[in-house]
């Protein structure tokens, strides 16, 4: 059987180190961190991680600005909602939970955001910092399928790295990052031909496609680290729902080498890279008092 990568636990010691880190800092800074989370409508997948982001700020002591917008909020009332966080000096994180609504237009809403506020890493200068393999805010949940994979000992380096998914949000920040790890990596999507084939080629394959049980115990490479992060909430027969990942896990998890769950896998980290985003930001304004401090007494 495949060994379970736990997500959720790693969380939680990630989640104590940043709360020690924000009762130390709290006294200098004279404030908590604070993050703002919009969510426009009720996508299901998105309302579970928004609640879970909730909840994480409120243990860690992070101060939460998030708003729960109708779903026929316009473009102008949310460009209008970031500047005034862009502003706010208590607001040291903004997302904006994608997806969005068919008529809003999420790209020109992520160039709103301030890049040094951009937590989720997917404004332009932080994905071009990405693509050039510098300093600055990664998008938090491939950035935590990589911290997972390093505390697990996984090293990309020489593997054979199959994506599957392209979307801004996951897919291609994961490609970026595991090529940033020398992986050899090749990214799969709805238009690619032989999929079965492109899968069972893959040491570490991380899939990311919001479809329940696409990925089968023969598409997979024996050994193989899967890695799923797709979030699917389905109906059994007795009417009870549930979530389930992308990947059919009983039967995967008896060919796979390593292999994360849902829930308890990614979900938890992709928060926990949030928060810890926020708390570095946190941490930079701290520099920027200590530098304007320094800068003065000379």
């Amino acid at each position: 059987m495949a060994q379970l990568l736990n997500g959720k636990a790693l969380a939680q010691q990630i989640q104590t180190g940043l709360t020690q880190q924000i009762q130390t800092l709290k006294p200098q800074i004279g404030r908590p961190p604070g993050l703002a989370v919009l969510m426009v409508g009720d996508n299901p997948a998105s309302a579970i991680y928004v609640r879970g982001k909730e909840r994480a700020c409120e243990r860690l002591g992070i101060a939460s600005f998030g708003q729960h917008l109708s779903v026929t909020a316009s473009q102008a009332e949310l460009t209008q909602i970031i500047a005034q966080l862009n502003q706010d000096e208590r607001v040291d994180g903004i997302l904006v939970q994608l997806p969005l609504p068919d008529h809003l237009d999420s790209v020109a809403l992520l160039n709103e955001i301030d890049p040094d506020k951009d937590v989720d890493g997917l404004h332009p200068t932080n994905l071009g910092r990405l693509v050039r393999g510098e300093p600055g805010w990664r998008s938090c949940t491939p950035a935590g399928v990589m911290r997972l994979l390093q505390f697990y000992d996984i090293d990309p380096k020489g593997k054979q790295a199959v994506v599957l998914g392209r979307s801004i949000l996951v897919g291609k920040p994961m490609a970026l990052m595991l090529l940033e790890a020398d992986a050899t990596v090749t990214i799969v999507h709805s238009r690619s031909q032989n999929l079965s084939s492109l899968t069972r080629c893959a040491d570490i394959l991380v899939t990311a496609v919001g479809r329940s049980g696409i990925i089968t115990a023969d598409m997979v490479k024996p050994g193989a680290v899967v890695i799923d992060v797709g979030i699917n909430r389905i109906t059994d027969v007795t009417g009870e729902s549930r979530l389930v990942g992308d990947v059919q896990f009983e039967p995967v998890q008896s060919v796979a080498g390593a292999i994360t769950p849902v829930p308890g896998g990614i979900g938890p980290m992709t928060v926990t890279m949030l928060l810890q985003n926020t708390v570095w930001s946190y941490c930079q304004r701290l520099k920027g008092q200590t530098d304007s401090i320094l800068s003065q007494s000379v």
